[in-house]
């Protein structure tokens, strides 16, 4: 559909636009995290059936961080192209490179059937997704913020953070169905439904997708002809502190959002003893709260401040995670859901919500899509890409969640002292 035949105002309206970012987050989410549950839940029976159950629990976390070590080069290419072209085109391909590797996983022939190539063509697919997403949240976070007022950039800057909560709901929604399904039928076929079913999500974000504007700001750099030649060169020659320190402020929330709905699944049916539908309902209610609370604290951002308001975020995970473990660890479902609610729900949510804008206003507009995915995307592979193996590794050594919490601190140490050092007043800008 092309955008000028749609009423201005309609076409270019934020809300609108910010609406059709989270949209399609939601999407693209949804289609990286059901194989999260997945690796939970059945991969590790279905593509590595012939070692002991930890190693394939730790081999199926592992096929799982290796999506992201594609993010990078995902954040460098959608990038480029999203400095070159534009953002909405690099989002309309993205969300469809992700889709077609989704669906195609929920059509993999498991390793009873094909032996050692099934494995080795789930962690290729897994590779396409981790492509996908790594140029989606830069692009999708750009067109909230470029095209939201200077007053509310922080609020529709939020809109793209609530896909990654709204895509977890779903996908766990999802996986939550399925696995009422007796565990026969569940490992035989249900297990692929949640995957299938992205083909009619990706159809549903591309319609919304195509429906909006370009970018004001590229399109301003595009009339002053000032599009960069090669923006990942100018990006890291301009911004290089800025890229690191985006990374590491946004360390801590990518390892608490994937130990949240990756590993804790695993850890509360395997060792806390919770049903596995129960542990899902809980990552799923907990996910619908977020989705709330992320606006709240960006709009708060508009009006005390992008940097408080996230540091204070990082501060509350940090002082979260011990009494989340220690409720998860009665083996209460209703307790489960309270941790899931203490960290996921609310502790993560400031700095959540003001993640977008705090982060894409760091870097000049010419070079915004590659300096943000970058940065972005290579905090995803020093943290969030094997914290769920990193867990598990830490509770088998140390037979106690007290090392992975430990483990999570440090993490938000990192995280408070980058989010300090990045450019941007304390105050409202």
């Amino acid at each position: 559909m092309s955008t000028a035949r749609l009423p201005r105002n309609r076409a270019t309206s934020p809300l609108r636009v910010a609406m059709a970012s989270f949209i399609g987050t939601t999407v693209e989410f949804y289609d990286f995290l059901i194989y999260g549950t997945a690796a939970a839940l059945v991969f590790p029976k279905l593509f590595f059936p012939n070692v002991s159950p930890a190693s394939g629990l730790l081999l199926s976390f592992a096929t799982f961080g290796v999506g992201f070590v594609a993010r990078p080069l995902g954040g460098i290419v959608f990038g480029h192209f999203g400095d070159r072209v534009g953002r909405k085109r690099m989002l309309v391909y993205s969300l469809l490179i992700m889709g077609s590797a989704t669906v195609l996983m929920g059509l993999l022939p498991t390793y009873s059937h094909i032996g050692l190539a099934a494995p080795i063509l789930l962690t290729l697919l897994r590779l396409v997704q981790g492509f996908a997403v790594g140029g989606e949240w830069g692009g999708a976070t750009l067109m909230a913020v470029e095209h939201a007022s200077a007053e509310r950039k922080g609020l529709y800057g939020a809109f793209p953070q609530m896909g990654a909560p709204a895509g977890t709901a779903t996908a766990t929604l999802a996986f939550y169905a399925v696995s009422l399904l007796p565990d026969e039928q569940f490992t035989a076929w249900g297990w692929r439904i949640p995957f299938l079913a992205s083909a009619v999500l990706i159809a549903i974000g591309l319609v919304i997708r195509l429906s909006v504007a370009e970018s004001p700001d590229f399109d301003a750099l595009r009339k002053r002809s000032v599009v960069v030649r090669v923006p990942v060169t100018a990006a890291f020659r301009k911004h290089w502190k800025q890229i690191l320190l985006v990374a590491g402020a946004y360390l801590s929330q990518g390892v608490f959002a994937y130990i949240c709905v990756a590993y804790l699944v695993s850890y509360g049916t395997t060792i806390a003893g919770i049903d596995r539908a129960q542990a899902l309902l809980g990552v799923f209610i907990a996910a619908v709260v977020a989705v709330v609370t992320y606006p709240v604290f960006g709009a708060l951002s508009d009006i005390y401040g992008r940097k408080p308001v996230f540091l204070a975020g990082v501060v509350l995970m940090a002082l979260s995670v011990a009494p989340a473990f220690a409720l998860i660890n009665t083996g209460n479902p209703t307790l489960f859901l309270a941790a899931l609610l203490l960290v996921f729900g609310f502790a993560m949510a400031p700095a959540a919500g003001v993640t977008g804008s705090l982060f894409s206003l760091a870097f000049d507009a010419d070079v915004r899509y590659s300096g943000v995915s970058i940065g972005y995307t290579l905090s995803q592979v020093l943290g969030s890409a094997f914290a769920p193996t990193i867990a598990t590794a830490l509770y088998a050594a140390t037979k106690t969640s007290n090392s992975i919490v430990a483990y999570l601190i440090a993490v938000s140490v990192i995280s408070a002292a980058s989010a300090c050092l990045l450019p941007g007043r304390w105050r409202r800008d």
